[in-house]
């Protein structure tokens, strides 16, 4: 009797995943997004932030007065005509305080960015490769972190001089060792786990595995991350501006608002510091509304 061959069952078929973790990780913004625009701290925080976007871009557009230009009468507070009051110099400070948003949101974004991407760069080879690798790179880091940011910042700019560029750069760079402490904590969290381990049978190779495995996966700290160094560097470059090594006039930055007018403070002259002030503290305590949000829902 001949014995009859069963046919072989077809291949199942292969799902892709990149495709599959490709749409997992979109649902998880989408669903990251609705559960952050429920959160009134959120909002707030993203609303201020607009309003001072726009009065960055649009600028002269839509001040009442030309913010460079001076009135020749003074010290005038706030009136009908000027809802600020002028400067000593007779500028209206309305102008002065919505078009010096301007330098302050194109400085600490790009500090805070540079910073954030120079210190995960570093925070993922320690946290990955440990070892001797780790041992020095966590000795610089430690040493940076021992000293004052200020005090840094201000010598290397009364070196380098106080262009945007140079501000730009020394910020970021010292705020690059806090991300790299933070970002290697994340990672060492990380290296532990199957998926790692399973990429490494595979024989993927280690910028592979930093990049494509273990870089998505701390992405949530790091954005919190990012949202803290902005709110630090706008402080950081109006503190700068302040001690006269930031930027310099004619700008209109807040800091330096603050810095040229805050002696008047006890002839009763407050309107040209007080609103400057009030501009700086407005931006970091709606960056860091954000910062808190993004941390609870990553939290959750």
């Amino acid at each position: 009797m001949v014995e009859s061959i069963a046919p072989s069952p077809l291949p199942a078929p292969v799902t892709t995943p990149t495709t599959s973790t490709i749409s997992e990780r979109a649902q998880a913004r989408r669903e990251l997004l609705r559960v952050l625009f429920r959160r009134p701290s959120f909002l707030i925080g993203v609303a201020v932030i607009l309003v001072w976007v726009l009065c960055a871009i649009l600028g002269e557009r839509i001040t009442p007065y030309d913010p460079f230009n001076a009135f020749f009468k003074g010290h005038t507070p706030p009136s009908i005509d000027h809802l600020f009051g002028t400067d000593r110099l007779g500028r209206d400070v309305l102008s002065r305080v919505m078009v010096g948003s301007r330098d302050v949101l194109i400085v600490a974004p790009l500090a805070a960015l540079l910073g954030v991407a120079v210190g995960t760069f570093l925070g993922l080879v320690m946290g990955y490769y440990r070892g001797f690798v780790d041992d020095v790179l966590s000795r610089v880091v430690e040493a940076f972190l021992a000293l004052p940011v200020i005090l840094v910042a201000l010598l290397t700019l009364v070196v380098l001089g106080s262009s945007s560029v140079v501000v730009v750069f020394v910020v970021g760079l010292l705020f690059a060792p806090i991300v790299a402490r933070t970002v290697r904590s994340a990672v060492l969290s990380e290296r532990q786990l199957d998926y790692v381990t399973a990429a490494k049978l595979r024989g993927e190779s280690g910028l592979f595995i930093l990049s494509r495995e273990i870089f998505p996966n701390v992405l949530g700290p790091t954005v919190v991350e990012l949202t803290v160094r902005f709110g630090y560097a706008i402080f950081t470059v109006a503190t700068l501006s302040f001690l006269g090594v930031g930027l310099q006039p004619p700008s209109p930055d807040w800091g330096l608002s603050v810095s040229q007018e805050y002696a008047n403070m006890v002839a009763g002259i407050w309107w040209p510091t007080l609103f400057p002030a009030l501009a700086i503290a407005s931006t970091v305590i709606a960056v860091n509304l954000i910062a808190d949000s993004l941390q609870s829902v990553l939290n959750e």
